[in-house]
């Protein structure tokens, strides 16, 4: 058991350093932000070579690798219409990849763990901005409710593992994150790159208008993912405590705002409408970064030069991405 006057510090660079979902927009990110920081002993695997929905490969894993440390990153994500037409499977596959993770930290000794959970979390109407002590105090948005219930089942896994084993095990909670190795596809895709990926095509292909869903009045926070990296490895060498901690910029953008940045960076000059007959989702959801701040933690990273380089990003590899 960890002693209650355990104080966060800086990680050894050449401790093994495994990262759940590697490959994915977060752990990718995390990875980069790792070997930036002379981190010389990571440890990755694709869900080819271990599924973590199998609980015998998982231990198995765990095992033989013997991470140190770990962040949690892998996951099962969609936008909207992803969450909001299967469930069932947002539910199930997330569930037991926490489980099987977790449990597998647990049994091999893993002393510093970071859960990823989503700012989905929180109640559908919560008071704005939302505060980490708002979770469990409302309903959750529907669209999403599946996910959210599995993320925080995390969080209380999070917390029972240091009420009972007394291990410095933390969660954080990101806003809603895009960047470079996003998921572009129709079917899957987040606001922000369904966005990007949307009006780039229309740009090329000389459309008139770009039909978004909704009306473009929620107010959505945007986070580059390489600030939220930064925030991860900041969170585990500087934080420790059983509250998931809120990760984002502390300012927010209605939908309309952020589709017309996008056109604008993509160079697309056609007409924007709206489909009020899609549904919008939570009509806001700004996070209190009070927590992190007070940590010692700024984002560096603002919307537009994000956008930008995003779409950069997405024009680079638009034949490769998930698309």
């Amino acid at each position: 058991m960890i002693s209650d006057t355990f104080v966060p510090q800086r990680l050894d660079r050449a401790t093994p350093f495994y990262i759940a979902g590697h490959r994915g927009l977060v752990g990718s990110a995390i990875w980069r932000q790792l070997v930036a920081k002379g981190f010389d002993n990571l440890i990755g695997r694709s869900s080819s070579e271990v599924d973590l929905r199998d609980r015998d490969a998982v231990f198995g894993f765990f095992a033989t690798e013997k991470p140190r440390n770990v962040v949690l990153a892998a996951a099962k994500v969609g936008g909207i219409m992803a969450n909001n037409t299967y469930p069932v499977d947002f539910l199930s596959e997330n569930m037991r990849i926490q489980l099987n993770v977790l449990d597998a930290a647990l049994e091999h000794g893993v002393e510093r763990l970071l859960f990823l959970g989503s700012s989905c979390i929180y109640p559908k109407l919560a008071p704005q901005p939302i505060k980490e002590e708002y979770l469990l105090t409302g309903h959750l948005e529907p669209t999403n409710d599946a996910y959210a219930i599995a993320k925080i089942a995390g969080i209380l896994h999070i917390q029972a593992v240091r009420r009972q084993y007394g291990l410095p095990w933390i969660s954080a909670m990101p806003t809603n994150l895009y960047g470079q190795g996003d998921n572009f596809s129709p079917q899957g895709s987040h606001v922000l790159p369904a966005l990007i990926r949307r009006y780039d095509e229309a740009r090329r292909e000389g459309t008139e208008a770009v039909t978004n869903w909704g009306t473009g009045s929620p107010r959505r926070e945007f986070l580059h993912v390489d600030d939220m990296a930064s925030a991860c490895l900041h969170l585990l060498e500087n934080y420790d405590g059983p509250d998931q901690v809120n990760v984002g910029t502390g300012r927010d953008s209605t939908i309309k705002e952020v589709a017309q940045i996008v056109a604008e960076e993509v160079g697309y000059t056609g007409r924007i409408e709206w489909d009020t007959s899609k549904p919008d989702g939570t009509p806001r959801k700004l996070l209190d970064i009070t927590m992190l701040r007070e940590s010692g933690w700024e984002p560096s990273i603002g919307l537009r030069e994000g956008i930008a380089s995003t779409i950069a990003w997405y024009r680079d590899h638009v034949n490769v991405v998930r698309s």
